[in-house]
């Protein structure tokens, strides 16, 4: 093959051409990946930046407490809870309660009349006079019953010292095979 110096000088431009173009592409990629790091470490920066911030916010709120309670005295008046702004009872807190739904049951409601004296001695107490919505036995039914188990309590407890009184003769006599002592 018979190569003149013309053909010779032209693809040896071709070949310096694309020897630069790759190296150009090479370079591009490079300078594209180094580009994205600064981004990622410049977005890290500015994280960073903002928890920084964040403490220092936090420090300074924290080191001043006084001036807080100054500026919320004058600013906004916030106050802590004080006992009357608690409800009083049980009642006061089923008023808070909603409507009730409908078809659901009565709530159940107390009265109280005033006992005199003779009558409240004679009855015990007004807790005796009351009646058990779930089973409808009286207060003083229990009582009688709590009563009554006491006094079988005593008997029992009496039998069961006598019983330990006996054991313990029983355990400190020695019996011999033949029966004498």
């Amino acid at each position: 093959m018979n190569l003149t110096r013309d053909r010779v000088h032209s693809i040896g431009w071709m070949t310096v051409l694309l020897v630069c173009g790759a190296f150009s592409v090479a370079l591009m990629l490079r300078v594209n990946a180094v580009k994205s790091q600064v981004a990622a470490t410049e977005k890290r920066i500015v994280y960073l930046q903002r928890d920084i911030d964040f403490l220092q916010t936090e420090f300074q709120t924290r080191s001043n407490q006084q001036q807080l309670k100054t500026l919320n005295d004058v600013e906004f008046g916030y106050e802590a809870p004080r006992a009357e702004q608690y409800i009083e009872g049980e009642r006061q807190l089923a008023a808070l309660g909603k409507a009730p739904a409908p078809g659901a049951p009565e709530p159940i409601r107390f009265a109280s009349a005033a006992v005199a004296a003779e009558e409240a001695e004679s009855a015990g107490s007004r807790l005796l006079a009351m009646v058990s919505p779930v089973t409808g036995a009286t207060a003083a039914a229990p009582a009688r019953e709590e009563a009554e188990r006491e006094t079988s309590t005593d008997a029992e407890a009496k039998a069961l010292a006598r019983d330990a009184k006996d054991l313990s003769k029983r355990l400190a006599r020695i019996e011999l095979a033949g029966g004498a002592q």
